[in-house]
């Protein structure tokens, strides 16, 4: 086994262990990849009881703002064991949700890019196509990007990279303060807008899930695209399965 792939696996079953202590549950599996500038972790089968009846009684905005309670006193804790795990810092770290597939990613930008063969743009994707495609969705929620980046981390998972994306009206809601209460709609308006946008139109394999994350002071925000793939499974690669009974 690779270097690589046992500190994907280590940072795995340390965000498995660090969930059960701290929510009383860790997720079911753990998929980790590090790429380019990079670290993404994947979690499977991450919901509490108490958390199924509170979602069901429609009350989304009290398990989000526990949970990332939670994640904002840890994210010091995690940083820096990434940082003793792979010895690259990590500098921004971002974490989303989705209830619905009891599911959630992370991200980690790191300190410098990584010095290894990047992964090779699909030769069944078009990269013109995709570009429109992601201004389309940018113009129906708010505005097009002054940049756009585009990073393929596997063949699963795309990472888009924008900045220049917030509207004066947005910024406005920054400087008093609204910081929670603009995520929370800009997440819920750019998951709309991707839907609305057509993928289907632009990506052979349909989107599974979107994550979404920003940086509101460099004016930058982070989009993640997890791809289902027809008669195709998920590589193993970093993977640590949660064995315990929660």
């Amino acid at each position: 086994m690779s270097h690589n792939k046992t500190v994907q696996i280590e940072i795995g079953g340390y965000i498995s262990n660090l969930f059960r202590t701290h929510f009383g549950k860790g997720p079911t599996a753990v998929y980790v990849t590090i790429e380019k500038s990079f670290i993404t972790i994947h979690f499977l089968g991450f919901l509490a009881g108490m958390e199924k009846n509170l979602l069901g009684q429609n009350e989304v905005k009290r398990v989000l703002a526990s949970r990332d309670m939670v994640i904002r006193n840890l994210t010091p804790e995690i940083m820096q064991q990434i940082e003793e795990l792979t010895g690259y810092g990590v500098i921004e770290f971002y974490t989303d949700w989705n209830f619905e597939k009891e599911t959630g990613l992370m991200i980690g930008i790191i300190n410098k890019e990584l010095e290894k063969q990047p992964m090779p743009w699909p030769n069944s994707e078009d990269e013109q196509a995709l570009r429109d495609y992601l201004d389309r969705a940018s113009l129906i929620a708010q505005k097009i990007p002054e940049h756009t980046d585009i990073f393929w981390l596997n063949d699963r998972t795309l990472l888009v990279q924008r900045s220049g994306i917030l509207l004066e009206i947005e910024k406005e809601f920054i400087r008093n303060g609204f910081l929670d209460e603009l995520k929370l709609s800009k997440r819920q308006l750019e998951r709309r807008a991707f839907q609305e946008a057509r993928p289907e139109n632009v990506l052979r394999g349909s989107i599974e899930e979107t994550f979404l994350f920003w940086n509101f002071e460099k004016d930058r925000g982070y989009t993640v695209f997890r791809l289902a793939k027809e008669n195709q499974k998920e590589k193993p690669e970093g993977l640590h399965r949660n064995m315990h009974n929660d």
